[in-house]
């Protein structure tokens, strides 16, 4: 099937005159149809019933231009070549008026042809819009993830230990913003929290210092016995956790910076300081290294209160032979000859006020304590079995 250009009608009401009397006038674009299609007709009837007609027009039609009054629009496929036959009537508005126009003759289009032409018309916008679509919203989305990327990165970085952070919120989109705000309203709360909760206890920490002092002196002048002594060793637990809670709150606000230390040197040290101690709880202490010395970077005041309580932990709980020994790699080892500490347990024993029994002695702040200063000396700190088949505390410090 083919179909007529439907522009030969505009090009034929351009080819007439409208002067008193309807006629015909050379254009460029007649003469250009003309020259592609010789066979080119058409009729031309204007508003006043005036008619013109130019070219070869089929005897079927030549009829039609008398009644071109009564039609306003036509589309005739000739459905055998030379399609002579095919025809269109529109009717053209003009700056002077409309014309009826019937033309044939001119250029043919395949009906598939004109189908595939209108469908890719209709289908460019749509293919526009999935194209530029993508080409202007990816960069867009794309800035907004990078956005919400570096907000995820500072959350990860977010530690307990490290107050203050907070979520920037300069680059997020909109939609996301309020939770952001949400949770940077939230990490202040927290802060606000933990800075109350250590007011407190450092507060509740020195005002206990004072009265467990005169405690103390109020026991210490009262006559020997059992009970004296037993309230003496009380009193020394209440004071112990005092310090250690104090200790804590210190080590979690202390700016003290870190310089060069020998661990030979300070595990020396505090092994002689609590070698009375031990003597008098009937244990024995001894003290080894590797090499002459062991360089690492810390804070001294907080090591030497660190491997101090791991001995005193072993004295309270284990007795026997009480072993330091310093190891080159930043190896500080207190082991014992007691029980030893059950594997299910090496992990929770670090935790704050945490007792193997019920019963124990302490507060359970000591190798917390311990744990803390380790950490903050970016160590680590574990529990295995001793060779005597104790525990062996294992601090291991970054070298110098």
């Amino acid at each position: 099937m083919h179909v007529l250009d439907a522009s030969s009608a505009s090009i034929a009401a351009g080819a007439v005159t409208p002067d008193q009397k309807l006629a015909l006038k050379d254009t460029p674009e007649l003469r250009a149809v003309l020259a592609e299609t010789p066979g080119f007709w058409f009729i031309v009837r204007n508003e006043r019933g005036e008619t013109v007609r130019s070219g070869p027009a089929p005897d079927a039609y030549r009829s039609i231009g008398e009644h071109l009054d009564r039609v306003t629009f036509a589309d005739i496929r000739d459905g055998m070549e030379p399609y002579m036959l095919s025809a269109i009537v529109r009717a053209i508005e003009a700056e002077n008026g409309t014309y009826t126009v019937l033309t044939g003759g001119g250029r043919l289009w395949r009906t598939s042809f004109a189908v595939f032409f209108l469908t890719n018309l209709l289908l460019l916008p749509i293919v526009l819009i999935r194209v530029l679509i993508p080409a202007f919203a990816i960069p867009i989305i794309g800035r907004a993830f990078s956005s919400l990327a570096e907000v995820a990165d500072h959350a990860r970085s977010i530690d307990v230990d490290r107050r203050g952070a907070r979520l920037p919120d300069g680059r997020v989109p909109g939609e996301v913003r309020p939770l952001v705000e949400a949770v940077n309203g939230a990490l202040q709360r927290l802060d606000d929290s933990y800075e109350r909760r250590q007011r407190f206890i450092m507060d509740a920490a020195h005002e206990l210092r004072t009265p467990v002092a005169i405690l103390q002196n109020r026991l210490e002048g009262m006559d020997l016995s059992p009970l004296r002594s037993g309230l003496l060793v009380d009193a020394a637990r209440i004071a112990g956790l005092a310090e250690q809670l104090l200790d804590l709150e210190h080590i979690d606000r202390d700016g003290t910076l870190f310089v060069p230390l020998d661990l030979v040197a300070l595990g020396r040290d505090v092994a002689a300081g609590l070698a009375p101690l031990a003597l008098s709880a009937g244990c024995d202490i001894s003290f080894t290294h590797g090499p002459e010395q062991v360089g690492a970077h810390g804070d001294a005041g907080a090591l030497e209160r660190a491997v101090t309580n791991l001995v005193r932990n072993a004295i309270e709980h284990a007795g026997g032979m009480i072993s330091v020994h310093v190891e080159h790699g930043g190896i500080i080892e207190v082991s014992d000859e007691g029980p030893g500490i059950p594997e299910s347990e090496r992990e929770r024993i670090f935790e704050p006020f945490h007792r193997l029994q019920p019963r124990d002695h302490g507060a359970g702040l000591g190798l917390h304590l311990v744990s803390e200063i380790v950490s903050r000396h970016k160590g680590h700190i574990s529990v295995v079995c001793a060779p005597t088949g104790g525990a062996c505390f294992r601090m291991t410090l970054p070298a110098a």
